[in-house]
């Protein structure tokens, strides 16, 4: 019996590694902008405006700071979990569910192409 286990051709690997590479440039170039807003923003001090204002705008810029950091945070572990991605395709191991061993169809992975379950996975363990 032969119990090789199923994997992606090299073609579909190849397809998925540009795929992956193009979400890589533009997640980057989000990231980088954010950053550059986050330090932007660090000079932002604003004349003199009514000592009411301006601390109602502080408290405006602090929010926004904070969601800010947050949005770049998410994108900058978006980006490591694309390049665990690739190593995955590296190692031929991409597209395979952690949890069955089965093939994660492909319509998944286009969509979600640092996907390590399928759907069926992710959704009995909402956890992982």
């Amino acid at each position: 019996m032969n119990e090789e286990r199923p994997r992606y051709s090299d073609e579909e690997l190849e397809e998925f590694r540009q795929l992956i590479l193009a979400k890589i440039d533009t997640a980057t170039a989000l990231y980088e902008e954010l950053c550059q807003s986050l330090r932007n923003n660090e000079g932002n001090d604003t004349a003199d405006t009514s000592p009411t204002f301006k601390i109602l705008e502080e408290g405006a810029n602090v929010l926004e700071r904070e969601a800010t950091a947050r949005l770049a945070e998410r994108q900058r572990q978006f980006i490591n979990h694309l390049k665990a991605a690739l190593v995955r395709i590296d190692n031929k191991t991409y597209g395979i569910c952690r949890a069955t061993g089965k093939l994660i169809p492909k319509e998944r992975l286009r969509v979600v192409p640092h996907a390590t379950l399928c759907v069926e996975e992710k959704n009995n363990n909402p956890h992982h």
